[in-house]
């Protein structure tokens, strides 16, 4: 069989069926044999589509045959699932909220910021000016304001740290690329274990306050796709070889260019893009994409996420 369709559900409400899976078989092309990656989670389904494939149309008979149940389905070829190389986007990705957002919030602004993150992440204009435009409605916030969002409002995503852990585990290399700003991706990267990370700096004036400016050049979509292909030359993978995660406009050249790019929770027009999208599940669903079985989870957290994200938050 060349191609596997996977099924998964949000681990909070286990009721993937039998019956699903049945009526999922049925609406693929010359379906093989079921395999369970998690019983009431996750489950693949082999098939093999021929000579034209469509993973995209694939994936959405599914969704059809199961009466667009809360389950993500991601289809894709067998050979060659499990990923060398991760690049995640940060904000809305791999943390609950938007940086930008709640830096806003602590001088009354969040409103008007949140607006133009919101038109920026759907596309509807370009992000480099927009991020310049809301640092400086910025200017004058201190660092200690910064430290304390970062300390108190930042919640990392359901399933990251597996994720990242189960890569590292499996010889993968882990990124964190953000258009967003190094003082949070400092924190998140060591937080959920990225061998490295990628972002905008903010600029400081003497008086430890923001001067209303980002350090050049920003990272935006670019970088992004520019980050990827670095990170698999120097690698020597192919792109077959990467995943990406992302769901915001800015990381839309970075879906497209991956072996796998999925739309976690994503715009809409980043959705109907990338290469399958998570609307469901949390971040362990991109481990049973690659065909990892619960039992294989790295999942050793010592510490709550906000506990540890206020331990190793910069003081």
């Amino acid at each position: 069989m060349t191609h596997v369709a996977t099924l998964v559900r949000d681990p909070a409400f286990p009721v993937l069926t039998g019956d699903m899976l049945r009526r999922a078989s049925e609406a693929l092309m010359r379906p093989g044999p079921l395999n369970w990656l998690d019983p009431g989670i996750a489950a693949d389904i082999a098939f093999d589509p021929g000579a034209a494939t469509d993973a995209s149309a694939a994936a959405d008979r599914v969704r059809s045959a199961i009466d667009n149940a809360a389950v993500d389905v991601i289809v894709q070829r067998a050979q060659g699932r499990r990923k060398k190389l991760l690049l995640a986007d940060m904000d809305s990705t791999m943390i609950g909220q938007e940086c930008i957002d709640e830096l806003a919030a602590e001088i009354g602004k969040r409103a008007h910021v949140a607006a133009i993150t919101g038109r920026a992440m759907r596309g509807e204009i370009a992000f480099e000016p927009a991020l310049r435009e809301r640092v400086a409605l910025l200017k004058g916030l201190d660092r200690a304001t910064i430290l304390g969002v970062i300390a108190n409002r930042i919640t990392l995503t359901p399933g990251g740290r597996a994720l990242v852990q189960t890569m590292r585990a499996n010889g993968a290399h882990t990124v964190l690329v953000s258009g967003g700003f190094s003082v949070f991706t400092s924190v998140v990267a060591e937080t959920i274990g990225f061998h490295e990370h990628q972002a905008n700096e903010l600029l400081f004036g003497e008086d430890d306050r923001l001067i209303g400016l980002v350090a050049a050049p920003v990272l935006g979509k670019d970088a992004k796709l520019a980050a990827l292909t670095h990170l698999r030359e120097k690698y020597g993978l192919a792109a077959e070889e990467t995943l990406a995660v992302g769901d915001g406009a800015n990381d839309l050249a970075m879906l497209e260019a991956a072996g796998l790019g999925v739309a976690f929770h994503a715009k809409p027009k980043v959705a109907a893009a990338a290469h399958a999208r998570i609307d469901h599940g949390d971040l362990t669903a991109l481990l049973y994409a690659q065909g990892y079985r619960r039992q294989e989870f790295v999942t050793e957290v010592p510490e709550r996420a906000h506990e540890a994200i206020v331990k190793l938050s910069p003081s």
